[in-house]
């Protein structure tokens, strides 16, 4: 794994910091609440500014209207754009997942019409994967499409689905052959979230926001030429969304990580305990060490998956290891933090409530995108050659 950064990667973030610097939004772009339609609005605007100036799906090809660049300067593109506290893309999972997986899978005619939409925020995306009864067991999902001339006709329910509340379309994996193996029976379809009878709701979380939706399908038409891919090899297309879902994440964490751990030690200089500084206690000062540490180890870990990935162009296991990695070591975090900073960070007038949030925010790390527990037999199975533990 090499460190540095050659003369092209350097070119390329160097012209996204100058771009940034020219077109980032004056003012940030908040949600007064969770509906609120100016704050999506603005979102979008963002999205097309960035496909107009050419940083939207930066990793597509340049024939679908990318840029194609490396896994590497796909690290430096997450990695900048946290720094500069960038808007929130709403493409993303467009981008990130759903476009890559119409590439890959998708007919012609699905490319030409979905793939510009996704980049150019005419259509935002969701994917319907988790059920009530199923969570990180895909496979066992129930929701099921029967063919009916030439739709198909889609009942049953999907939760914790993201942006859905906003989304135009929807990736959902249904069930197309009961008698087949559970893996075997599934199908991918590309659902108009406009369709009669779909129904979203969305979830209240414990830190008060409702990031994550229900859906819920009821006798909906989807018409056969939405299916991606082959009639019950869903499951296969199911595994290339979730490697890219996994491997995209690390750069733009770490920044995040690193600012917050940097906004700790900045309360930690100010506030005192007794009489004494929070940075001077020694046991404080050996928590934030160790936070440090597993921050940088988390940082050198992203960096060699990238390496990986631009060797071998297709995600792999190690997505499912960075998973873990970032999901418990925050949770890690924010415990430290809460303890470093006492009770009074448990208010929401403290800090406008940021480190509460975040400690409540960070229980579901360990089991959204796959649980720490589905990660670790993928990397037993896959990467320790373990027999299968069902």
């Amino acid at each position: 794994m090499d460190l540095n950064l050659t003369e092209s990667e350097l070119k390329f973030r160097d012209d996204l910091r100058a771009w940034l610097k020219e077109n980032l939004p004056e003012k940030p772009i908040k949600a007064e609440s969770d509906n609120d339609p100016e704050y999506w609005n603005a979102l979008r605007d963002w999205q097309k500014q960035m496909f107009e100036g050419g940083w939207a799906g930066v990793t597509w090809p340049k024939e679908f209207g990318g840029r194609g660049a490396t896994s590497i300067e796909a690290g430096i593109y997450m990695e900048e754009m946290a720094a500069f506290d960038a808007p929130e893309r709403v493409g993303t999972i467009g981008e990130g997942l759903i476009g890559p997986t119409i590439m890959a899978e998708g007919s012609d005619e699905q490319k030409e019409f979905f793939l510009p939409r996704i980049l150019n925020a005419t259509d935002i995306w969701c994917q319907g994967f988790s059920e009530p009864n199923s969570g990180s067991d895909v496979a066992s999902l129930a929701t099921k499409a029967v063919l009916d001339g030439d739709d198909f006709v889609v009942n049953g329910q999907k939760i914790w689905t993201s942006y859905a509340k906003v989304a135009d379309w929807c990736l959902l994996l249904v069930r197309t052959d009961n008698d087949a193996p559970k893996h075997k029976g599934i199908s991918a379809l590309l659902v108009d979230m406009k369709s009669e009878g779909v129904s979203v709701r969305p979830l209240r979380q414990m830190s008060g926001e409702s990031a994550f939706n229900e859906m819920f399908f009821t006798n909906v038409r989807v018409p056969a030429k939405n299916l991606i891919g082959k009639l019950n090899d869903g499951w296969r297309i199911t595994i290339t969304t979730l490697m890219n879902e996994r491997a995209n994440l690390g750069s733009s964490i770490y920044i995040m990580f690193k600012n917050n751990l940097d906004k700790l030690l900045g309360r930690m200089k100010e506030l005192k305990r007794g009489g004494i500084r929070l940075a001077d206690d020694p046991i404080n000062r050996q928590k934030v060490a160790q936070m440090y540490l597993e921050l940088e180890i988390f940082k050198l870990t992203t960096n060699r998956a990238l390496s990986k990935i631009a060797k071998n162009a297709t995600p792999g296991p190690e997505g499912s290891i960075l998973k873990i990695y970032w999901s418990e070591m925050n949770q890690r975090f924010v415990q430290s933090t809460m303890e470093i900073l006492g009770d009074q960070a448990q208010l929401q007038d403290f800090d406008d409530g940021s480190w509460v949030h975040a400690y409540l925010r960070s229980r579901g790390n360990t089991i959204e995108a796959g649980t720490s527990e589905i990660q670790r037999n993928i990397i037993a199975e896959r990467v320790l050659g373990l027999p299968r533990s069902y």
